[in-house]
């Protein structure tokens, strides 16, 4: 696997460190997009493996959670995105990997992370009708001891 801290220069505000497993790669949301796009092209990740993200509890925050695979070398890299909890929005990236069409859809439902330009963002798993995302740490369950009314 090269070396990806040469990213670090190439984009501002980009940090890249070795994780326990693989590399991980911390991006800033507005350049998502064109980080993705160089990872695709010039290192040859070409598999979406997993989107997910995740609701630090006590932080102000969520974290997008992508793992890219080069395949057939079975290299892997981890990219995270710090999304602010008030209005956690990042670009879609169905038109880099068409995978991300679902799991954006996913994130979104479970989590109220919005995606600019996803094609159908709607919900995937819960009723359409249903309030609130599920995975966030402050989501309480209708009749549940100090939930909402």
């Amino acid at each position: 696997m090269r070396d990806l801290t040469e990213l670090k220069g190439r984009f501002p505000g980009v940090e890249a460190e070795q994780g326990r497993d693989i590399p991980v790669l911390k991006v800033p949301a507005e350049r998502l997009t064109e980080v993705m796009m160089y990872l695709q092209k010039e290192y040859g990740f070409n598999f979406l493996a997993d989107l997910t993200g995740v609701d630090e509890p006590g932080k102000e925050r969520l974290v997008l959670v992508y793992h890219l695979m080069a395949v057939p070398q079975g290299e892997m890299v981890r990219v995270k995105v710090e999304l602010q909890r008030a209005n956690p929005c990042a670009p879609s990236l169905v038109g880099i990997w068409p995978a991300a069409e679902v799991q954006e859809r996913e994130a979104y439902d479970l989590l109220g992370i919005t995606f600019e330009g996803h094609p159908d963002l709607r919900r995937i798993l819960c009723p359409d009708d249903f309030e609130g995302h599920p995975l966030r740490k402050d989501f309480r369950l209708t009749g549940e001891e100090g939930s909402a009314p």
